[in-house]
């Protein structure tokens, strides 16, 4: 591998770095919370609340769920918080913390472990008094973590409906939509379970523009959407054929109003509720243009909003680059990018939207050479793009030639959604091991206008 192929591959990494320690959920409570003379004081956005709560029933969801709750333990005294504390994680997250009630469910699909830690957490709100508070600390993942479906749908009815949307193509807020219509605790009904006591909540956002609503199907906050739109989006995708009897009988009963809307933003217990943000993928992609520019690149945000098929956002941003490099470069360029892609599975191989990505990058660029030494890492945050253990892909020019060597057709492959395969093949996996973290995904694209192909 050429010196200057191995630099930019070493920098990406770096710089991909750079971002998950920006999005790190300990460090982002701390800063968050503090305690004087046994009274906790909570940051919000421009203000700070704090009350003589005699209780604090503290619960964290999602896959930063461990490192959010230790960093909460360390600072609420003992005295005040309730029996009980709990956190709901994803196995490659879960570890042992004194004091504190871990489960491990399932992710990204729901379990029945995740569904008894569900019913455990809806006992613990619904028990909280007046002059209580319930601290919420979520973080992505906890849509699939915490499944507590409605009277008459069964866990597994509810796991179909779930897969069939994350193969299809709909977004998150859409998938999120659909959930919090099937569910007891999400779409804001979590927050109606607390009352008489106070709310508050931590917010890791895994969810572009970081729409409070939408993150782990916003259990705490108002919820916008109707029954319709939970229908509509079924028939979009075509899936209302394939729906579960009970499912359909239920969102029918929604639409015919003899059971109720999720709660709206008039709803009196979001008066007694609030919520900070502490981590979000915006925040990460200033992190990784700042460390791009000390490594002295030329930096750019090629999109704070990345959304779209995996592949074809691939070759587009090609496209965009090979025009770039056509107008000429002084200086090694970064372009960054934050967002969350989508994949239309229409193959039985392995991967996820990273990986994907990836893979379409580096054919793209075989397709349309690039004048120039180039390395591209797509990757999730949380260490995991789709039923993998990759976080995502780093490639670079050789990846191509490097499949072709190993006798993998690469077309074929991004084809037959098999891109960890390929991408195992040609040794461009991104293996970081679970982060503890998740703000979405990043994309690193460096460019060294010096070599020519």
């Amino acid at each position: 591998m050429m010196p200057i192929l191995a630099n930019l591959r070493v920098d990406a990494l770096a710089i991909f770095q750079s971002g998950i320690l920006a999005a790190d959920p300990y460090q982002a409570v701390k800063q968050h919370l503090s305690v004087e003379k046994q009274k906790l004081s909570i940051q919000c956005q421009h203000s700070i609340r704090s009350e003589d709560w005699q209780k604090i029933h503290l619960i964290a969801i999602g896959k930063a769920a461990c490192n959010m709750i230790k960093a909460a333990q360390e600072i609420i005294p003992s005295k005040l918080l309730a029996p009980n504390s709990l956190a709901i994680t994803n196995t490659e997250n879960a570890y042992k913390i004194e004091h504190i009630h871990i489960i491990a469910a399932g992710h990204p699909l729901p379990d029945q472990t995740g569904l008894a830690a569900a019913k455990q957490v809806y006992k613990k709100v619904q028990a909280a008094k007046k002059n209580e508070l319930v601290l919420i600390l979520l973080s992505g993942g906890g849509s699939a973590l915490l499944p507590l479906p409605a009277e008459g749908i069964n866990l597994e009815e509810k796991t179909h409906i779930t897969s069939l949307l994350l193969s299809s193509g709909a977004n998150i807020n859409e998938v999120n939509c659909v959930r919090k219509h099937l569910s007891k605790l999400k779409g804001g009904q979590l927050a109606q379970l607390a009352m008489p006591a106070d709310l508050h909540t931590l917010v890791l956002s895994d969810v572009l523009g970081d729409d409070l609503s939408a993150i782990a199907s916003g259990p705490s906050v108002a919820d916008s959407s109707t029954f319709t739109d939970a229908v509509n989006i079924l028939h979009k995708y075509y899936l209302w054929d394939k729906t579960p009897n009970a499912i359909k009988l239920h969102l029918e009963k929604g639409l015919q109003g003899t059971i109720p809307e999720t709660p709206k933003k008039n709803t009196p217990c979001f008066t007694q509720t609030s919520h900070t943000l502490i981590g979000s993928n915006s925040i990460s992609l200033t992190a990784i243009t700042q460390h791009a520019k000390k490594l002295n690149y030329d930096t750019q945000v090629y999109s704070s909003a990345l959304m779209g098929e995996a592949k074809l956002v691939a070759e587009n941003w090609v496209s965009f680059i090979k025009q770039k490099l056509a107008q000429g470069l002084s200086k090694p360029l970064a372009l960054v990018a934050g967002g969350e892609t989508t994949v239309t599975i229409t193959g039985d191989g392995l991967g996820g939207r990273n990986q994907e990505m990836a893979l379409a990058f580096a054919i793209a660029a075989n397709r349309q050479p690039l004048n120039a030494q180039w390395g591209f890492l797509s990757g999730g945050t949380d260490g995991r793009d789709g039923p993998t253990n990759s976080a995502g892909g780093i490639v670079d020019n050789q990846t191509f030639s490097r499949l072709v060597d190993a006798g993998i057709e690469p077309k074929a492959y991004l084809a037959n959604n098999d891109s960890y395969y390929a991408l195992k093949e040609s040794q461009d996996l991104l293996v970081t091991g679970a982060t503890g973290t998740n703000v979405a995904d990043l994309q690193i694209l460096l460019i060294h206008p010096t070599y020519k192909e």
